[in-house]
């Protein structure tokens, strides 16, 4: 994981984000070549977490969102970007600031977090901004890592309780909408 992006833009307008991390390249976190932001800050504590060292709230650094864009603007080969961590739903408005960027520039958007999806529903009512994420989502894998029920076979996701959701048919039909493996 890269800890150091370069910063080239002055405008600091897009707030900032506690960052873990980025991967520039990535094929692992999602469909396509994506970009993948680890940021930093977790309430889970999940046995078996891949990524302890993103678990301290006030670990990693502060990075403005423009360095972020500018890293993604960097690569035009990129079909997507990949929010992860730490928990992204512990920072939704700087997540939000990114994903409007990126629905801007034609990419999609897929998120972990250990919240299921009934949870953030239920988290939008005291938190909208969670909401507003959540409707510029393409794909979310959510629930905590389960390490008795890790599974390595599994497209994108580290548990059999964790769940590929499909997020456009999801909005669409009103009900979770897994995405089909093939």
């Amino acid at each position: 994981m890269d800890n150091v992006i370069k910063y080239e833009n002055q405008n600091d307008d897009l707030g900032e984000l506690r960052l873990a991390g980025v991967v520039r390249e990535s094929i692992v976190d999602g469909p396509g070549l994506r970009f993948a932001i680890f940021c930093q800050g977790c309430p889970h504590d999940c046995e078996g977490c891949h990524n302890p060292k993103t678990h301290d709230f006030e670990g990693g650094y502060m990075c403005p969102v423009q360095r972020i864009m500018d890293a993604i603007d960097a690569n035009p080969l990129l079909a997507g970007v990949t929010f992860s961590g730490g928990e992204p739903m512990c920072q939704p408005e700087a997540f939000l600031t990114i994903a409007k960027e990126c629905k801007k520039r034609g990419l999609n958007i897929m998120c972990y977090t250990g919240y299921t999806y009934e949870e953030l529903l239920e988290m939008t009512k005291t938190q909208p901004t969670i909401g507003e994420l959540l409707s510029l989502l393409d794909y979310l894998v959510d629930g905590r890592f389960v390490l008795a029920e890790r599974d390595l076979s599994l497209l994108f996701r580290g548990s059999r309780n964790q769940r590929y959701i499909d997020m456009n048919k999801t909005r669409e039909t009103g009900e979770v909408a897994l995405v089909k493996e093939d």
